[in-house]
């Protein structure tokens, strides 16, 4: 299948999760009946609050999973679940977890968020660490769904660190799906810019889904989008939950791969550090 319906949901996922889960249920419903064959969410999907431990799950096996395979195998869909806390047996605390389920309503692949979002500014004193909360992953990931492409597979701040992103195309990925919850103060700058250049520098869609909406600790920046491997935003979300759609062509992901050639033109034998960077 090179051309197919790809749709990015956008949620205001807050901190009860049957509501968040009968919300993506409806939103998966309308973009299956207008004829999405990947459906993706955004992250922190069934679970936006402040008691992470508490909300998570089994990944099979938990009720979010099992929503989201039987919503997969109703329709026939690929179903990026974007991402849902994970339970962890080997330590306090959870992962950010991507699932991915194919149109039979199996796991297909799973991926854990691991660049954490720990930060701190000297100046205003802000200091977070997302890492005092969430365990993070130690894989990279792809998936050859032999449907609807090569998906890569990342969450919300990955999408800053490029290297990522170049390894899961070398490995084949033709189109990165990158579920965030990102904040309105970094979004307003960074989010198209960085997305964009993931597509461009690498020659793959990007699928985008975001949150919207007012979380306990700071607005999310909403602008779910669509971008083609030339960097063209083809499908955004209004200032509103709902579906975007665009088409996904294939074929033309290799056109543009084979007018760019950045893969090709790498300098491997360069890319050493001559020095320890602190």
């Amino acid at each position: 299948m090179r051309k197919f319906l790809a749709a990015a949901i956008q949620l205001d996922s807050q901190g009860n999760k049957m509501e968040n889960l009968k919300n993506i249920y409806s939103l998966v419903e309308e973009a299956a009946s207008k004829g999405a064959r990947l459906i993706a969410l955004p992250e922190s999907a069934n679970y936006d609050g402040t008691d992470f431990k508490s909300a998570a799950e089994d990944i099979p096996g938990g009720e979010t999973f099992e929503l989201m395979s039987y919503l997969a195998q109703k329709h026939g869909v690929w179903l990026h679940c974007g991402s849902i806390y994970e339970k962890n047996a080997d330590d306090g605390r959870p992962y950010n977890c991507t699932m991915v389920i194919n149109p039979q309503g199996e796991l297909a692949a799973k991926y854990r968020k691991t660049h954490l979002f720990d930060i701190k500014l000297e100046n205003s004193g802000l200091c977070v660490r997302e890492s005092d909360d969430i365990c993070p992953g130690n894989e990279i990931v792809t998936l050859d769904t032999g449907e609807v492409g090569v998906l890569g597979l990342s969450i919300c701040y990955d999408i800053r660190f490029g290297e990522m992103f170049r390894l899961m195309a070398l490995e084949g990925a033709e189109i990165f799906v990158t579920p965030a919850d990102f904040t309105m103060n970094t979004g307003k700058d960074h989010w198209e810019t960085v997305l964009r250049t993931r597509a461009i520098e690498n020659g793959c869609y990007v699928i985008a889904p975001n949150q919207i909406g007012q979380k306990p600790k700071f607005s999310s920046y909403g602008n779910t989008m669509i971008i083609d491997p030339w960097g063209t935003v083809i499908a955004r979300a209004s200032d509103k939950v709902g579906v975007v759609m665009a088409e996904i062509d294939l074929d033309y992901a290799e056109k543009v791969r084979k007018q760019v050639f950045t893969l090709e033109n790498r300098r491997e034998d360069l890319y050493l550090l001559k020095r320890t960077v602190k």
